[in-house]
């Protein structure tokens, strides 16, 4: 009498969508990049008015983008990564569907989860920095476990040590983030993290990407390697720092991702489309990082939030979207290919670069408009790219593989 309801469980949870981690966060990315920066400029143009909470609009927005769409896209792609790393298939099934639960619930939890005050007494301080961190407990907690417990097996040993790290710090980043009092600290240090990730991603993948593709062997340096990542994760933590540091952490790690880019052959990767989103997404985090320098030294003062902006739209808005591509092609055995309808998604990210980052500059008159078009440049990639890949998530691999 139960072995039919047995069944439909054991379907459920075999579905394609929940085979690996990248299918169903991919899937929420591709989503929540779309909608998350229309409602944005919705709220901040005064049209859409947020449910009353305890956190602001700024909050909100920040908080969505980087533990929304950002751990969307970071925790789908930690949990298919780890079977390259440790030969362990990651997080599937049940575990991976509760995954997605608490990520949904969270979406709308966060106005109404109780509001963290340095007032509160500490059980009451804990039982409110639990409940919006339960995705990222149940998410970094696995990936943290599985490469401490497979560390012998794993073939990147020694960079894993910064997501080991960095991991847990989002936990803190993003409590800090969600208390009124703490926000700037949590936000410059939840940027920094992500920013982290980006680093590593970048030492690993593009000299095996320009091998692949090109033929060409990158020079690798390790003193530069290692300096890049330290100085990085460091940077992460500069609203904790005085200034004359908050100043060098950043200038070092901006100067050292040039010499890197120098030596890694940018007159090959930037001719072709798929190797010049890797080389735009890497200067875009060396702007940022110079940007951030000149910042912290008072030497500029933009309109707006300038350096933590091109970060995202230099260096997310555009390695995301080939992220997705790549992976949303890879691991469901297609050849990977970008079609006229990806690259017209990340031109319109371009565009929309063009708006948040230059026209707010130059034309600030017009703020609100450019804020319009630059989410509407946003939402139009994942739109298009969107449109595409989602049916390669929810659908069994064409190789006859199971995952």
């Amino acid at each position: 009498m139960n072995h039919p309801q047995t069944a439909r469980k054991s379907g459920l949870f075999q579905a394609p969508v929940l085979l690996v981690g990248f299918r169903p966060f991919f899937t929420l990315a591709i989503i929540s990049g779309a909608l998350l920066p229309l409602l944005w400029a919705l709220v901040f143009s005064g049209t859409l008015h947020l449910p009353e909470s305890g956190i602001s609009a700024t909050q909100w927005h920040a908080h969505e983008m980087l533990f929304g769409f950002g751990w969307a896209v970071l925790g789908g792609f930690l949990l298919t990564a780890s079977k390259n790393w440790v030969g362990i298939r990651g997080m599937h099934g049940f575990p991976l569907l509760i995954a997605v639960v608490l990520w949904c619930a969270e979406r709308v939890g966060v106005f109404y989860f109780p509001v963290p005050s340095e007032n509160d007494s500490t059980l009451k301080l804990l039982g409110s920095l639990i409940a919006p961190n339960l995705f990222l407990i149940w998410v970094a907690g696995y990936v943290v476990q599985t490469l401490v417990r497979y560390h012998k097996k794993d073939t990147f040993k020694k960079d894993n040590y910064f997501f080991i790290i960095a991991l847990p710090a989002f936990l803190v980043a993003k409590s800090l983030l969600l208390i009124p009092s703490t926000y700037a600290h949590g936000f410059s240090m939840s940027i920094g993290l992500f920013c982290v990730a980006f680093a590593v991603m970048f030492e690993r993948t593009m000299p095996q990407f320009l091998k692949n593709s090109a033929n060409i062997i990158l020079p690798r340096k390790g003193w530069l390697d290692t300096g890049i990542k330290a100085s990085v994760l460091l940077s992460a933590f500069e609203s904790f720092m005085p200034t004359p540091l908050a100043v060098l952490l950043p200038s070092i790690a901006c100067v050292l991702l040039l010499v890197r880019f120098t030596i890694w052959s940018p007159n090959v990767g930037l001719r072709r489309f798929d190797l010049a989103l890797m080389y735009i997404g890497y200067f875009g985090l060396a702007l940022h990082f110079g940007c951030e320098a000149l910042l912290n030294a008072g030497w500029i003062e933009p309109f707006g939030s300038l350096s933590v902006h091109i970060f995202t739209f230099l260096c997310m808005g555009v390695i995301i979207p080939g992220m997705l591509i790549r992976i949303s092609h890879g691991h469901t055995g297609r050849k990977i290919s970008f079609v006229t309808l990806d690259k017209v998604g990340l031109s319109c990210m371009g565009i929309g670069a063009f708006f948040r980052l230059v026209m707010t500059q130059v034309w600030p008159a017009h703020y609100f408009l450019w804020i319009d078009l630059s989410a509407l440049g946003w939402s139009l990639c994942f739109i298009l790219v969107g449109y595409r890949l989602i049916p390669f998530l929810w659908q069994p691999r064409v190789d006859g593989r199971e995952h």
